[in-house]
């Protein structure tokens, strides 16, 4: 039974997202144009269509999920395979469609099918979880040999009953009985009655007796895993890269490492930026630009040398909210500080006096959502004072993080408040995902709102 449930899933799970991807383009339209009445594609385009997304969606096997899967693996193959769809949409219908509505029609059917396919596609990978949590489409695994790993990874197991995996035990399979024919004998036969599926071995176990492990799991078409040892249990996702023959291990690869998340990451910058660009900075330079100028002699910029990616420093902007002085670089802004001017108290308030920063994200210096730049001296004290404090600088600094919206904001008057922002920034570049950027922004303003307590 458990075996037949993986040859039938991908079935319903295609059916499934065709329907769905159907129901997307009937959808919009019957929204678009005259409402009620359908607009969309003939029998013959929406037959394309249909084979179009199966095609995509099968060679791009969207119905692989791993038992251990995320959420963000999910997104990922759909927006790889939505993207891969709408541009062949787009060459093979769009040009049919009518001049005045072209563009709106194929912005609409695009978020109507992200919006449907993606409810679809969590609704069936929470029901699948839940339904293994009730202890069917089970696998039955065990663990050869008792290590600390071993047992954390047993513990899990446990735990998750939504992965789907049964722990069997711990199995002891030593070099001696790798060396008796009769010892190997009887532990295969006793593998066999447990009907085992999965088999986890540790990393320094002889790689003789793994050769004959994975033999005997090859002719039994039991699935081999290797635990790695201590050294490699960090707190990111591990990857490997190939050299011929060889394998090897990527040890301190991060998600933004992946040419296709930088793309995304950048694509939202830069549609984001530039509404900000267009709609706001376009007035309020002018506006706020004059307001400071009334009030005290000096540029309306401040521009300030700031670390970027890979330690290369760049010219930070921001509205100049201080009278102009020689500490700025060196000291920051304490509550009642006599060089702040009154319109720099408001623009300091909101947090204005960082729009500038959006031209910044525009030139490629900054990135939205990331590690807040600091100053180039204040960089050099921390990072004498943090281990590894370098490492926030792998990916773009932003105008908004992680450590931020958490509450770490304006002065640092301790160590800790350092440390806590460097923990955050860390934890984000090792765990970046384009809904983490999305949620980060919406607390952003959530913040904004609520907490100004340590703003000034």
């Amino acid at each position: 039974m458990k075996k037949r449930f993986d040859k039938v899933f991908p079935w319903l799970f295609v059916l499934g997202d065709i329907l769905v991807m159907s129901f997307a383009i009937i959808f919009t339209s019957l929204l678009m144009d005259q409402p009620g009445k359908y607009n969309g594609p003939d029998f013959s385009y929406f037959s394309v269509f249909i084979m179009v997304w199966m095609v995509v969606t099968v060679l791009r096997k969207d119905y692989k999920w791993e038992r251990t899967s995320r959420y963000e693996k999910l997104f990922s193959k759909l927006l790889g395979s939505l993207a891969w769809f709408l541009v062949i949409l787009a060459i093979l219908w769009v040009p049919k469609l009518m001049e005045a509505n072209r563009l709106l029609f194929f912005g609409t059917l695009s978020s109507s099918l992200f919006l449907f396919v993606a409810v679809y596609r969590i609704a069936t990978f929470l029901v699948l979880k839940k339904y293994r949590s009730k202890g069917y489409n089970f696998r039955n695994a065990v663990i050869l040999g008792k290590s600390e790993i071993g047992k954390k990874l047993a513990n899990v197991l446990n735990r998750r009953k939504d992965f789907g995996i049964r722990f069997i035990g711990h199995f002891d399979f030593n070099n001696e009985i790798a060396k008796s024919k009769e010892s190997l004998r009887s532990f295969f036969e006793e593998f066999l009655t447990q009907k085992i599926d999965i088999i986890y071995i540790n990393e320094m176990t002889d790689p003789k007796v793994i050769k004959k492990l994975i033999d005997f799991a090859d002719e039994h078409y039991i699935k081999v895993k290797v635990i790695p040892g201590d050294a490699l249990q960090l707190e990111q996702n591990l990857s490997f890269s190939r050299y011929g023959e060889l394998f090897v291990i990527n040890v301190n690869e991060i998600p933004l490492d992946n040419l296709f998340n930088r793309f995304l990451k950048r694509v939202f910058d830069v549609f984001f930026s530039l509404l900000v660009t267009v709609f706001i900075l376009s007035w309020l330079i002018p506006l706020v630009g004059l307001l400071i100028k009334l009030e005290s002699k000096g540029p309306i910029f401040f521009i300030q040398e700031r670390n970027g990616v890979n330690n290369k420093v760049f010219k930070c902007l921001k509205f100049r909210s201080m009278t102009p002085n020689d500490y700025a670089d060196y000291k920051q802004a304490v509550k009642n500080d006599p060089r702040v001017t009154r319109i720099g108290t408001f623009l300091r308030r909101i947090s204005l006096d960082e729009m500038p920063q959006f031209l910044n994200v525009l030139m490629g210096d900054m990135s939205i959502v990331g590690p807040r730049p600091h100053t180039v001296p204040m960089n050099k004290v921390f990072k004498s004072q943090i281990d590894k404090y370098n490492s926030r600088h792998q990916i773009k600094p932003g105008i908004t993080g992680l450590a931020q919206v958490k509450g770490f904001r304006g002065e640092i008057e301790n160590p800790f408040q350092i440390r806590s922002r460097f923990k955050l920034d860390y934890f984000y570049i090792k765990n970046w995902s384009i809904w983490l950027d999305l949620k980060i922004c919406f607390n952003t303003f959530h913040e904004l709102i609520h907490h100004r307590e340590n703003v000034y």
